[in-house]
């Protein structure tokens, strides 16, 4: 059964004003620690292989979130969902996203990227880009569950958002894939 969205109280409503300007920048904050970090640990094969699993798993967990997402969008599309189970679905889904991120971050420490690389440089920025996106995801969700028939604006932004997401995802496995092969 469907509730209107504008009807239920969001958890996500409790947070206070001016929270992702702070949590934005400890993210940001984090990516370069772990950029830093990665420029002085030397690990043994054993560490990476784990690193790599590690890797490989929040891969499977962050972008396999992301793909349920855009699913649940698509079943939005064809009129085969409401509006606030979209919502509902998304906001669900934020913390496996984080997570996956928060672990494809930490295990990329122990992996020795070479950050003299081109390919490396453009991947950091995608992941930069994940976490801007990501935060103003955040916000647009609530946005939308607190308007009773969210307007076509927040509609676009919610596409482009989709759309910026997808491209730095997908761009940053195969940059991964990749640099790996050669």
């Amino acid at each position: 059964m469907s509730t209107d969205i504008g009807t239920r109280p969001s958890p996500l409503r409790r947070r206070p004003r001016g929270w992702a300007a702070p949590i934005g920048a400890a993210a940001i904050a984090g990516l370069a620690l772990a950029v830093w970090a990665s420029t002085r640990l030397q690990v043994g094969p054993a560490t990476r292989e784990a690193a790599l699993f590690v890797h490989l798993v929040s891969l499977v967990l962050g972008m396999g979130a992301v793909l349920v997402a855009d699913y649940l969008a698509l079943l939005w599309l064809a009129r085969r969902t409401t509006l606030a189970e979209l919502v509902r679905g998304m906001r669900r889904l934020h913390l496996p996203i984080w997570l996956g991120m928060s672990g494809l971050v930490a295990s990329g420490t122990f992996l020795a990227p070479d950050l003299a690389a081109g390919a490396t440089r453009i991947k950091l920025v995608l992941v930069l880009a994940l976490i801007v996106n990501g935060l103003q995801a955040a916000a647009l969700g609530r946005r939308m569950a607190a308007e009773p028939a969210p307007g076509r604006r927040l509609l676009l932004r919610g596409a482009a958002s989709a759309l910026v997401s997808q491209a730095c995802w997908w761009g940053s496995v195969w940059i991964g894939f990749s640099t790996t092969q050669s």
